[in-house]
């Protein structure tokens, strides 16, 4: 059909229609023939839509050196709690304020759960709720939380 006739045919109201026959043959082998990109597009791996199970991982450090094992776990999608009692005040500071950035950096949530206590939760994990303590907050006011 040529451009005039496209053209002529969207724009008057005839009522003649044009018929194209297929043989039963071809229409089979035409939709047999699915490119790979398409095909692609249409298959759903159930593997993905498989709901991981959340791992929460317990960290006491000792040292400022071991806050790089903790941000590798936060960065692979893994809550951490964080015991800093094993810790001087000094490097306890340094920890909270590099697993500050990590957790920063994946969108995540750092809350304290106690005196010396963090949780760090990358985005996948939904944290709800505060923990305070009038107690606790007269101790961090005198510690320098």
């Amino acid at each position: 059909m040529s451009f005039k006739n496209k053209i002529k045919s969207y724009f008057t109201m005839d009522d003649e229609y044009e018929y194209i026959e297929e043989n039963e043959e071809d229409a089979y082998e035409q939709t047999d023939q699915v490119p790979l990109e398409q095909e692609k597009k249409n298959v759903v791996n159930l593997t993905s839509m498989k709901q991981a199970t959340a791992k929460v991982v317990l960290a006491e450090p000792r040292s400022y050196s071991e806050a790089q094992e903790i941000a590798d776990n936060i960065v692979n999608r893994r809550a951490v709690v964080i015991n800093l009692q094993r810790v001087d005040h000094q490097q306890a500071k340094r920890i909270v304020d590099f697993l500050s950035g990590t957790v920063y950096a994946v969108n995540g949530n750092i809350q304290k759960l106690g005196t010396e206590t963090f949780l760090c939760a990358p985005d996948n994990v939904d944290v709800s709720g505060t923990i305070t303590d009038s107690f606790e907050d007269e101790q961090e006011l005198n510690r320098g939380w």
